[in-house]
């Protein structure tokens, strides 16, 4: 990184300042530092400036700002866990399967992390799970995935009858934690399935809303 740099130095009385001197603060403001190791290393050492409370700094490794209190370095931001941003979407039209191969159900969210360390927590509500009273019986499978990535079955044999009787159940809910390690553009979905090929299984039946919140946790 361009504003990286290993020492704070201390300027003797008279000293002739080069250029070089004065762009590094000029450039950055506060310190800017590739790791803890440098940071540590850049003060009280000769010529350098003696560490003490109320200093600045930039970690490039990790893009926290820390100040130190007198004691240690402590962080600024931003902090563990912070929330970054978060998403939704809906999706309310009626969609009908009745064979066992997983299809979109309508419902996705679209999200681009801030940072390729970014954990998304993605909170889902599949809305109108229903199993018609057709043919015979079966039940409603679901499945969440991050582009074309199948990360989780996460309900099966829900709003089952083992015959020709409707079930409605409303609606299923979930969460789930990923970490996508990009800063691309991601989309998530869920699909769904008639569990048992034998049936009709519907979402969003009745024109019910589904929803799905992606919420970006940096690390």
């Amino acid at each position: 990184m361009a504003n990286e740099q290993t020492s704070v130095p201390l300027y003797a009385a008279s000293e002739v300042l080069t250029a070089a001197n004065m762009n590094i603060s000029a450039g950055t403001g506060v310190p800017v530092f590739a790791t803890t190791v440098t940071r540590d290393a850049a003060f009280g050492g000769a010529g350098e400036k003696v560490l003490a409370e109320g200093q600045l700094c930039y970690l490039s490794s990790t893009n926290v700002v820390q100040y130190y209190d007198g004691a240690a370095w402590a962080t600024v931001g931003p902090t563990a866990s912070k929330v970054a941003q978060i998403v939704t979407a809906r999706y309310a039209t009626a969609t009908d399967s009745s064979t066992s191969a997983y299809a979109d159900t309508g419902l996705s969210v679209t999200i681009t992390p801030t940072l390729n360390t970014s954990t998304i927590l993605l909170m889902v509500n599949q809305g109108g799970v229903q199993k018609s009273n057709a043919n015979a019986g079966t039940g409603v499978s679901l499945k969440l995935f991050r582009g074309a990535t199948d990360l989780i079955t996460w309900a099966a044999y829900i709003s089952y009858t083992g015959t020709a009787v409707a079930n409605f159940v409303g609606s299923a809910t979930m969460d789930y934690l990923d970490s996508p390690a990009t800063t691309a553009a991601t989309t998530y979905k869920t699909q769904f399935a008639s569990t048992t090929n034998t049936a009709t299984a519907t979402v969003q039946s009745q024109s019910t809303v589904s929803s799905i919140t992606a919420i970006e946790l940096l690390a």
